[in-house]
C-alpha cells in the first residue's frame, strides 16, 4: 500500500488544482495542539461519516475547502468525494466503502498531512 500511496501523491502534485493546497500556520498550530493521533481519528471519523455511504449526502460538496487539516488534505489528495475517489484512486462510486478502502483513504490523507506538517512540501 505504501508504494501505491507514494505514487498517487506524486501524481496529485502534478495537478494544478490539487497542488494549490497546503497546510498554513493555523492548521499546523491545530496539529500542534491536538497531535497527529487525534488528527488521524478525525480523518477516520470524517471518512466514515461523509464518504462511506452508498450515496453520500451532498456528494461532491460535502467536504469544506478549509477549517480543518483533514479537509485541506482531502482536497489535496482527491479523497474529498466519491467522484474524486473514483477518478484518482479507482474506488468505485455507488457502493458502501469497505473497511479496507476507508483505511486506505485515511492513510493517504495522513501521509499528506504528515509530510506537509513536517516539511511543508
Amino acid at each position: 500500500m505504501t508504494d501505491r500511496i507514494d505514487a498517487i501523491l506524486v501524481a496529485l502534485k502534478k495537478s494544478n488544482f490539487r497542488s494549490r493546497f497546503s497546510l498554513k500556520p493555523k492548521e499546523k498550530a491545530y496539529i500542534d495542539e491536538k497531535g497527529l493521533a487525534t488528527i488521524r481519528e478525525h480523518a477516520k471519523d470524517f471518512v466514515q461519516k461523509r464518504l462511506s455511504a452508498l450515496e453520500p449526502v451532498n456528494d461532491g460538496k460535502q467536504t469544506p475547502m478549509r477549517g480543518h487539516p483533514v479537509f485541506i488534505a482531502q482536497h489535496a489528495t482527491a479523497t474529498c468525494c466519491r467522484g474524486c475517489l473514483s477518478k484518482w484512486h479507482h474506488i468505485p462510486k455507488h457502493k458502501v466503502l469497505t473497511d479496507r478502502e476507508q483505511q486506505y483513504i485515511v492513510e493517504v490523507i495522513m501521509r499528506w498531512i504528515e509530510k506537509e506538517y513536517r516539511d511543508g512540501s
